[in-house]
């Protein structure tokens, strides 16, 4: 997910949204506004606004623009974790405390590319020394936080069929919402192990499907079922370029 979106799909600024997600997760405590994205962040950091930061599967220091206005930053802040698969890099070197995270080829989940196709990644290698699953690393942090019922996982398949049950919330039929797992909420563990490539929507799981063209029954994701043209008017650059 995006610090700027609830989880699967929902939006701030929508109550309905805000309720759907409360009520499936039992919280009366769930973000009210999006968080910051990586660039405020940091400026906020820099602020003195953000007294801790947990970066996770990345090395800011490196990757983002201005990287003395970065480092900066997580020199001020007060609290820095940092969970990587590299013990030493440009941002380990801030950190207070640095978790052993796996390298994608230790890992075990699915991953979504930019077509809406989910695939299962499957552990390529052992894991060495104590290096452990980001989604258990959060869950033992978050039960040592009093949330012991909350992140009560054994195994990510069980995470994942909870994202696919808060995608069908109030979308049974797929058209309240483009990204609907509903047929993907039944798996068992074995299931989730045989996990074929699927492109969302999947209102049923076919296995051996694994093309979805959406739109192709004539339905759209409005309120009216129609697709919405908007007529855009083009505005000449101020400066003529040259042929």
């Amino acid at each position: 997910g995006l610090a700027n979106t609830l989880a699967a799909h929902f939006e701030f600024g929508d109550p309905q949204s805000h309720q759907t997600v409360s009520e499936f997760w039992h919280t009366d405590s769930l973000a009210t506004r999006a968080g910051l994205k990586a660039i405020d962040l940091f400026d906020a950091m820099n602020e003195g606004k953000i007294k801790a930061v947990w970066i996770m599967a990345t090395n800011p220091v490196v990757s983002l623009p201005d990287s003395e206005k970065i480092k900066t930053a997580l020199e001020k802040c007060p609290f820095v974790v940092v969970s990587d698969c590299i013990a030493d890099t440009e941002t380990t070197r801030l950190a207070d405390v640095v978790l052993p995270a796996q390298g994608w080829s230790e890992k075990s989940g699915t991953v979504t590319n930019s077509e809406r196709r989910i695939s299962r990644q499957r552990r390529v290698l052992p894991s060495p020394g104590e290096a452990k699953p980001d989604w258990w690393i959060l869950k033992e942090v978050a039960q040592k936080m009093g949330f012991k019922d909350q992140f009560d996982y054994r195994h990510e398949g069980q995470i994942f069929k909870e994202y696919c049950e808060m995608t069908a919330l109030r979308n049974e039929t797929g058209k309240a919402r483009d990204l609907c797992l509903i047929g993907l909420t039944k798996l068992d563990e074995q299931g989730y192990g045989e996990l074929t490539p699927q492109q969302w929507p999947v209102m049923e799981y076919q296995p051996e499907i694994i093309e979805q063209r959406m739109f192709t029954n004539g339905e759209f994701f409005t309120e009216s079922g129609k697709a919405q043209f908007i007529a855009v008017e083009h505005d000449k650059p101020i400066a003529d370029t040259s042929v």
